[in-house]
């Protein structure tokens, strides 16, 4: 698939702040500044999602990778396995998500928040009272409504890169272990 908007060119900068962070520039962040305001809002956003840190890093790792799977955002899997490298996460698990129904490395409370990330990514969403509550008991409040907006922001990400044709840019081809493959029930990612 190719890109269905043109990459616009960034400011010198910014593009030297990507390469160095991703040794490349991530084609969302230039097809983004097409629209220069939206793009940086869009950055500054990011940056705060990220910082948040109620919610274990690898849970939430965890669940935007299970959203970009069942999207079908691979420059989501690539970028997050890359990233969950250099945080140092577990690359096992990390490499799992796709198959994470099938795969025996996940916790019980892993395997629930990447659950919850799905049903909050299908249309109508199917998230439960029990999964809510469950995942309160474990999360507390604070936890809970950070794993909804993360997730919530991973829906945007996910979706807004499909649409615009962005696949993988071979950023995870720098770590140890390849990611698993989506298992072809239908239904399942």
């Amino acid at each position: 698939m190719t890109v269905r908007v043109p990459k616009a060119k960034l400011p010198r900068e910014l593009e030297e702040v990507m390469a160095a962070q991703f040794s490349g520039v991530p084609e969302p962040v230039e097809v983004l500044f097409n629209h220069p305001g939206l793009a940086a809002a869009n950055l500054e956003f990011s940056a705060k999602v990220t910082s948040w840190r109620v919610v274990d890093a690898s849970l939430k790792s965890f669940a935007h990778m299970a959203v970009a799977a069942l999207v079908g955002c691979s420059w989501c899997l690539d970028v997050g396995y890359f990233q969950a490298q250099h945080e140092d996460l577990d690359l096992a698990k990390a490499s799992q998500v796709p198959r994470w129904r099938d795969s025996e490395v996940f916790s019980p409370l892993e395997r629930e928040v990447m659950a919850y990330a799905e049903a909050m990514s299908v249309t109508p969403t199917t998230v439960t009272d029990e999964q809510s509550a469950s995942l309160l008991a474990q999360l507390g409040r604070a936890g809970l409504v950070e794993l909804t907006v993360f997730v919530a922001y991973a829906n945007m990400s996910t979706r807004a890169n499909t649409a615009h044709g962005i696949t993988s840019q071979g950023f995870s081809e720098s770590c140890e272990v390849p990611l698993a493959g989506r298992p072809e029930a239908a239904g399942r990612a």
